[in-house]
C-alpha cells in the first residue's frame, strides 16, 4: 500500500511538471523547463522510495505496470479538469485494454 501511495503522489508531480505547462503556451520555454525541473525534484523525491520499497513486494516489470495504471487514472482527471481537453469514448477503450494488460502481468499462470 506504501507503494501505490508513493507511486500515485509522484505521478501527480509528474503530470503536473509534464503536461501542465501546456495551459501557460505563451510563457517563454525556458521558464516552463525550469519550474518543470523543479515540479520533477518532488516527483523523485516519491518516485526512487516507491521503486525501492515496491521491489521487494513486487518485480520491476510489475512496477512499472502499477505506475501505468496510476497514470491513466491521474492523467484523464489532470487533462479534463485542468487543461479542458474532452474524455472521448476512445480514450476509454485505450485505457481498458491497458488495464487489461495489467491483468496478464499480475495473474499468476
Amino acid at each position: 500500500m506504501r507503494t501505490i501511495l508513493l507511486l500515485t503522489m509522484s505521478n501527480i508531480f509528474m503530470t503536473i511538471a509534464w503536461y501542465g505547462h501546456l495551459k501557460h503556451r505563451s510563457s517563454a520555454l525556458w521558464k516552463v523547463v525550469l519550474i518543470s525541473w523543479g515540479i520533477a525534484f518532488f516527483e523523485y523525491c516519491f518516485q526512487v522510495p516507491a521503486n525501492r520499497i515496491g521491489s521487494y513486494e513486487f518485480t520491476t516489470a510489475q512496477l512499472k505496470t502499477i505506475q501505468e495504471i496510476i497514470t491513466l487514472s491521474i492523467f484523464p482527471v489532470f487533462s479534463v479538469f485542468y487543461l479542458g481537453d474532452k474524455f472521448t469514448w476512445n480514450y476509454a477503450v485505450g485505457f481498458a485494454f491497458i488495464v487489461v494488460a495489467a491483468f496478464f502481468m499480475f495473474h499468476k499462470w
